[in-house]
């Protein structure tokens, strides 16, 4: 069974859903104050916005595109005890829209860190895994970043903020590749592909390395967000699908609230995003958002794409985004309750 040392998932990761009104508000029930929120309409095509304490909350960024950070005044206007304050702007509250944020915690705004051969600031939660990394300027030659994290982490998402240029998200991950060599592009549907982002080198406890201009282009500022496995509460996992409607089962130790997969040995298969606030059972899981994507929320058949279970995921959809026969896939999953938590107490069975 998978113990835990967290037995409140959601005081660490959560999600709300919310209808837009084009006024300002302060939404609640998250049930900490995030240093990370992810927003994505539900009913339509626009940007996914990504918000962090570290930049600031007039600073945002949207995985569905390369394009440079941006500054707005009106989308979230403040982080809160339980939530977050958004302004009028549509992109995060179009009037009658129904939105999804996703939310994590750090610890604020950060501190200076100097670990690396670039200093960086950091804000960084070790009991969630989970480190927010600011850093730069770029030097244009192979060095490392300090993450913050007394742990190494197991998946990084980096994106340059267009100090100098644009560029694209760049994932790597153990699951990727343990060399860190091969290298996945949240904004694109690629397949994993070789490439020096990481200067073919894992992260440690302390620093993760930066090889190229994708990572660390001379003169450029990056934003980096960095997960490691905690058991019971996350996992950065892979599994080979079955292209069954009896697909196969994904164990976590936990029952998930959030998962994202992608499809990484071949063909242009999107990312593909799931949660338990827009499942459409109990167990079943229907809405798809995919990151690389503006598109509106979808789903696939007249079932649910898959199961949340006590203790992890059980495909019941063929969808080649993420079931396709002998195909591999990669994913980031978030519990909503443990197996097992360091109370001895099982979690209720789903």
């Amino acid at each position: 069974m998978a113990y835990t040392t967290v037995n409140k998932s959601s005081s660490f990761q959560n999600q709300v859903l919310y209808t837009g009104n084009e006024s300002t508000r302060s939404e609640t029930g998250v049930g900490f104050q995030p240093d990370f929120t992810w927003i994505k309409v539900r009913s339509r095509a626009d940007p996914h916005i990504l918000t962090d304490a570290v930049r600031g909350t007039s600073s945002q960024l949207s995985s569905d595109t390369t394009g440079a950070q941006q500054t707005f005044s009106n989308m979230i206007t403040s982080f809160n005890s339980d939530g977050f304050s958004l302004g009028a702007n549509v992109d995060v509250n179009r009037n009658s829209e129904t939105f999804v944020a996703w939310n994590w915690k750090a610890n604020g705004a950060g501190s200076a860190n100097t670990d690396g051969g670039i200093n960086s600031t950091v804000s960084v939660n070790n009991t969630a895994g989970f480190s927010i990394v600011k850093y730069g300027t770029g030097t244009g030659s192979a060095t490392t970043v300090g993450h913050g994290m007394n742990t190494t982490p197991n998946f990084i998402m980096i994106k340059p903020l267009g100090t100098v240029t644009t560029g694209g998200w760049i994932v790597g991950g153990d699951n990727i590749d343990n060399t860190w060599n091969n290298v996945l592009e949240l904004n694109s549907t690629a397949a994993k592909a070789s490439d020096p982002s990481f200067n073919n080198t894992a992260p440690t406890s302390s620093v993760f390395s930066v090889g190229n201009n994708n990572t660390n282009r001379s003169g450029e500022n990056y934003i980096a967000y960095c997960f490691a496995n905690v058991r019971g509460f996350s996992k950065m996992g892979i599994y080979t699908g079955n292209g069954s409607t009896n697909g196969n089962f994904i164990y976590t130790g936990f029952r998930p609230s959030f998962i994202m997969i992608k499809r990484i040995t071949d063909g242009s298969e999107a990312w593909v995003m799931f949660d338990n606030k827009r499942a459409n059972s109990f167990n079943g899981v229907t809405g798809i958002l995919k990151p690389n994507l503006s598109e509106a929320e979808t789903t696939q058949g007249a079932g649910p794409s898959m199961d949340f279970l006590s203790n992890g995921i059980k495909l019941t959809n063929t969808d080649g985004t993420f079931n396709n026969s002998a195909k591999e896939f990669i994913y980031m999953a978030f519990a909503e309750a443990p197996l097992v938590g360091t109370n001895n107490i099982p979690a209720n069975a789903r």
